[in-house]
């Protein structure tokens, strides 16, 4: 007998249920014919080299490089004895009796450029005069000077005054923490440095630059000089 239930036409069309097995296999599709199935969750890309699954960026520890001391201290007049004991007592009588020099050979080894030690050392000598003239001491040349002590500190990342006084007593620590606080401290420091201590901060520079960088007239082009021969006669 067959089932009355199939062939009536007022009832609606009923399907067989599936298992949860045979309903995984059966892709969804949509109403129109001849569309692609639409996947029921979009579908994740990976997870790029350098964020996380939330998409937040992974930052990696930056590695703070250790400040380099200076090769002397400001009150080492005489430097060290070592290969370039003369070389310190010439930038010890230069810096007392002729700084002036002493700054324009600083400049033109830190600029690595032959020439320049005249244009470091006449401006000097101006305010060197200025202030002896209006203020019976060398007080307004420090004023312009000083710039050149943070050059080399940057040049070879070399240490502070805050970051010494950190090191040694453990003070400054919030200054030398924060990079931009740092550095306006240190610059404040040398600018202390060459005003109160002049000669000895030209002199530890000096010394610092001569045992770093050679002058810059020693990487001048070799000059081929061409000697004729000497006079033949002939032999009898």
């Amino acid at each position: 007998m067959a089932n009355t239930d199939e062939s009536n036409p007022l009832l609606p069309n009923q399907q067989p249920e599936l298992k949860d097995d045979e309903k995984t296999k059966i892709p969804l599709s949509s109403a129109a014919a001849g569309t692609t199935p639409v996947p029921p969750f979009p579908v994740k890309p990976a997870v790029p080299m350098g964020w996380t699954a939330d998409g937040v960026p992974v930052v990696e520890p930056m590695i703070m490089r250790s400040r380099d001391q200076w090769d002397s201290g400001l009150c080492a007049c005489f430097g060290r004895t070592d290969d370039f004991c003369s070389s310190d007592i010439e930038v010890c009588l230069l810096g007392s009796v002729a700084p002036c020099v002493l700054y324009g050979s600083n400049a033109e080894r830190l600029g690595s450029t032959p020439g320049t030690f005249v244009n470091h050392c006449l401006p000097y000598t101006g305010l060197y005069l200025i202030g002896q003239s209006f203020f019976g001491s060398n007080c307004v040349a420090p004023c312009f000077t000083y710039p050149s002590r943070t050059a080399i500190r940057r040049k070879f990342n070399l240490e502070g005054n805050c970051e010494a006084l950190n090191r040694s007593c453990g003070c400054c620590g919030s200054f030398v923490e924060d990079e931009m606080q740092r550095e306006q401290c240190e610059s404040v420091c040398d600018f202390a440095t060459h005003f109160f201590c002049h000669p000895c901060a030209l002199c530890q520079e000096g010394r610092e630059l001569r045992r770093r960088l050679p002058h810059p007239g020693f990487n001048a082009q070799q000059v081929l000089v061409m000697i004729p021969p000497n006079e033949q006669t002939m032999g009898r």
